[in-house]
């Protein structure tokens, strides 16, 4: 049965996706700031963290969508498993 071995694999390259995306999603928002600058002296700091959001608005679609393929493989895996398992007792 080539099938599960292959899922497993698929499984863990969609994790590790998922796990680059959501590390690389970290080290941008490290330096984003909770303030709003009023002043214009601050346009410099304004536009490194709209830049800063940008980017991460970029990327959270890219996240969203590989933790949902991490998710639907996880449940196929768990499905495959565990009806492998009856198919083995029912015998």
């Amino acid at each position: 049965m080539m099938f599960y071995p292959v899922m497993l694999i698929i499984w863990g390259v969609l994790a590790l996706i998922a796990i680059a995306l959501f590390v690389y999603r970290t080290s941008l928002t490290r330096d984003e700031d909770d303030q709003i600058y009023l002043d214009d002296a601050f346009q410099h700091e304004k536009a490194a963290q709209e830049a800063i959001i940008a980017k991460v608005t970029k990327i959270e679609p890219l996240l969203r969508i590989s933790l949902w393929a991490v998710g639907t493989v996880t449940v196929l895996l768990v499905v495959v498993y565990f009806g492998g398992l009856i198919a083995e007792f029912v015998k």
